[in-house]
């Protein structure tokens, strides 16, 4: 890395961007021809997120905050509204209802990049191209890309790293001040994903620079020659990232989510039985519906080897990379020491570095990651670095081709090939035992031969590229990436967790003529009035069910997301996603659809997958009406639901806590307003308010309301109050009151009025980080 960057002969840019693009083509086909979509949480979570900025985009609204889920939600600050995703902005600009094969595209364009950023970083470097189509194709379609396709976020956070890390080296390289904001603009939307693969990636390029420092005969004059364009990087980082960084810093500090502790986070390891999926890919039967599957965590497992207390989904260890990584990682890298060569050593010790972490408490280097390096506490599942692994991976194997392809290597001594063989062995006989012990050697007959078929193929490849290589460095370049399409096409090809029918996820389409869908819109349209925006509420029909309402415009009392706003959360007891029965939960100020909560959030019609007797046993008959049957759900209407602004005369002061722990008091919500603090002004005067609100304008982050008041009194809007919503009473600002544990109320004096609650997330953002450092 001291050298001037270089372009050697023989790395023909445009040809090698030609394969890759061909071969790049016949693996996403299944999902880019439309035959096959991105399931899970591609569709259940991140297709309506796109469906909502899109259908805000052509109305002209801001999609900043969405009263769709959650009775109002700061999309601003969530990591996973996509608000901050170029690509997936670009596709939402482009027209009012993006389908799923086009935010496929978008996924599979994200790792396209991704994958390019390797091939101009092996390009500047002047190391094979055959190299560079390795690495390429093993990080775009190996490892965690592509068994945790489903995870648009974390992809996203992927794609940047290489990209960033081209440009990082020019910067350190060139002193490139250019390179160097580009850098900082990468690295900047890598952080906005907000997630635990960003911030590892982040840490990368971190150590990147730090190995380029020290590896100079005089680090300081390094240091001092790079001090420039590097400060141009982290000041176009910071301004890309910073904004959206502390509101999300600022909802997570209200948000339901708990501090994460080692033990906690060390549930989400990696267990090392895993690692032998990097040579047999979905040893235990993952990814295969036919077979059950038999790995770590598994009940199969803890028959034999006792208790494992991991959480984490089957998939997470298929880590499978392309055979071609572990051949040339293990003869040439590890047994003839190529990894230790200078210009790879950094990757290789980073590579080992993200593989620890991975493993999380099964080794003690992480538990000294979790308590020194900034940032790790505050995630969960340690075997997401698996996403960081797989690239250093993907690096380290095409410049151990590229080593190869570019004789001589070091010669070989006597003890080199023995143990390549025995370290080879070894692994087989650790699978093979595995199966054995576990009495499922016929599930894993097929993967172990199918590994070793495929390690074999790649030996004999690799000595057939190399005898190509010297007449025609680019057939050699062809032959290995048509076997790594090859291998992955096979082996890392679509299943159950990565590609299934897109007619499974119909309900979400925009122009979806689901018979349940239909019904809830035209019972909506049924009650709709100037004071009303009535909610529903979706549990137990399916996974991609809670976030529906993003695609379709309707207000859904829940959704599917990790966080949720802290008050929202304890006053109605349910966690991320309603997606089964048994995730519908009550709580103490909301104990059963009959309750004044569920009124006072407007909640009018319930669809379930079961009778609602059995979600709510505490329901007695007359307390919903029946509204019917569809293939999806049972349908219900709630008769008491209460409309979206009211007007009311009256207060009453409360302790907003001890309601959340013991339950609505005898107060008619109707005639009299629950509030923390005695409001500054107030004219009303007991009973029922005497005027009747309109809402003239409800948009996603706009509510106008009109009314005429002869007696004052308060407006009460039934959306979820935040600290970011400001509103103005006939155009002089008043102070919203968080009214009812969780609405919002502005106070009135008699007469006519207009009244605007507006969504201010930055200016709410500013005052409240400003009221938090003071504090």
């Amino acid at each position: 890395m001291t050298r001037e960057l270089h372009r050697r002969p023989g790395f023909a840019l445009f040809s090698t961007l030609a394969i890759y693009l061909l071969a790049f083509a016949v693996l996403g086909w299944p999902w880019l021809s439309g035959k096959l979509t991105i399931p899970w949480d591609a569709k259940a979570q991140f297709f309506p997120e796109v469906q909502f900025l899109a259908s805000s985009l052509a109305a002209g609204e801001s999609p900043f905050w969405t009263a769709n889920v959650f009775a109002g939600w700061p999309q601003i600050a969530d990591p996973q509204s996509l608000i901050f995703s170029p690509f997936h902005l670009l596709l939402a600009l482009l027209g009012p209802r993006p389908n799923f094969r086009t935010t496929d595209f978008v996924t599979f364009a994200y790792l396209f990049v991704g994958g390019l950023g390797l091939i101009l970083f092996f390009r500047d470097r002047g190391w094979h191209a055959g190299g560079a189509l390795v690495a390429a194709l093993a990080f775009a379609f190996g490892g965690s890309a592509a068994s945790r396709l489903q995870h648009t976020g974390q992809i996203i956070s992927l794609a940047y790293l290489p990209l960033a890390l081209w440009l990082l080296a020019r910067t350190l390289e060139r002193a490139s001040w250019r390179a160097g904001l580009a850098a900082g603009v990468l690295a900047g939307l890598m952080a906005l994903a907000r997630d635990q693969v960003a911030l590892l990636g982040l840490y990368v390029l971190a150590g990147f620079a730090l190995a380029h420092w020290l590896g100079a005969a005089h680090p300081v004059s390094r240091v001092l020659a790079t001090l420039g364009p590097l400060t141009a990087a982290a000041i176009a980082a910071l301004c890309v990232a910073a904004v959206p960084l502390v509101m999300t810093a600022l909802l997570a500090a209200e948000s339901n989510r708990p501090a994460i502790d080692f033990l906690s986070a060390g549930r989400g390891s990696l267990h090392p039985a895993h690692l032998l999926m990097l040579v047999f890919a979905d040893l235990y039967g993952a990814a295969d519906p036919a077979v059950d599957f038999w790995g770590p965590a598994s009940f199969d497992w803890k028959a034999v080897f006792g208790p494992v207390d991991l959480f984490i989904a089957q998939n997470v260890g298929e880590i499978y990379a392309g055979v071609l990584a572990p051949v040339a990682v293990l003869g040439l890298g590890l047994v003839r020491g190529l990894l230790w060569s200078r210009e790879i050593r950094f990757f290789a010790i980073a590579l080992g570095c993200a593989g620890l972490y991975a493993l999380g408490w099964y080794t003690p280097i992480f538990r000294l990651m979790y308590e020194l390096f900034p940032g790790v506490a505050l995630f969960r599942r340690p075997a997401d670095a698996t996403f960081v692994f797989g690239m250093l991976l993907a690096i380290c194997a095409g410049y151990l081709v590229h080593r190869y392809l570019s004789r001589p290597l070091p010669a070989t001594n006597r003890w080199q090939r023995p143990m390549e063989a025995v370290s080879a062995s070894a692994i087989v006989v650790a699978a093979a035992a595995l199966a054995v012990a576990i009495d499922k050697m016929g599930a894993a007959l097929v993967p172990l031969v199918t590994g070793l078929l495929f390690a074999a193929g790649a030996i004999g490849m690799l000595a057939l590229a190399d005898r190509m290589n010297g007449k025609n460095p680019l057939l050699a370049a062809i032959l290995l990436a048509g076997f790594m399409t090859g291998d992955l096409a096979w082996n890392n090809g679509p299943n159950e967790s990565t590609g299934l029918a897109p007619s499974l996820y119909d309900a979400l389409r925009p122009d979806t003529r689901n018979e349940t869908v239909a019904l809830l819109k035209a019972k909506l349209a049924e009650t709709a009035a100037p004071d009303r925006r009535d909610r529903v509420e979706l549990t137990g029909i399916g996974y991609h069910w809670p976030n529906l309402s993003l695609s379709h415009g309707f207000d859904h009392l829940f959704g599917h997301n990790p966080l949720r706003l802290r008050g929202f959360s304890r006053a109605t007891g349910v966690g991320d996603t309603i997606a089964v029965p048994e995730q519908r939960t009550f709580a103490p100020l909301f104990p059963s659809y009959r309750s004044t909560l569920a009124d006072l959030f407007g909640l009018r019609l319930i669809a379930t997958g079961l009778p609602i007797e059995r979600i709510d046993p505490a329901l007695r008959p007359g307390d919903l009406n029946p509204l019917g049957r569809t293939p999806d759900a049972y349908i219900y209407e709630n008769p008491r639901a209460l409309p979206r602004v009211m007007l009311v005369r009256d207060y009453r002061l409360a302790d907003f806590e001890e309601l959340i722990r013991s339950g609505w008091p005898a107060v008619d919500p109707r005639q009299t307003v629950l509030l923390e603090h005695a409001p500054t002004r107030h004219s009303g005067s007991g009973g029922p308010g005497d005027g009747t609100p309109r809402i003239v304008r409800y948009a996603n982050t706009e509510v106008i309301v009109e009314i005429d008041a002869p007696s004052g009194g308060f407006v009460v809007l039934n959306d979820i109050w935040h600290p970011w919503w400001r509103a103005d009473v006939d155009g002089h600002a008043a102070p919203i009151l968080k009214a009812n544990v969780l609405f919002r109320a502005v106070a009135i004096e008699s007469g006519r009025h207009r009244i605007r609650f507006a969504f201010r997330p930055f200016l709410g953002a500013w005052e409240q980080l400003k009221v938090k450092l003071r504090q």
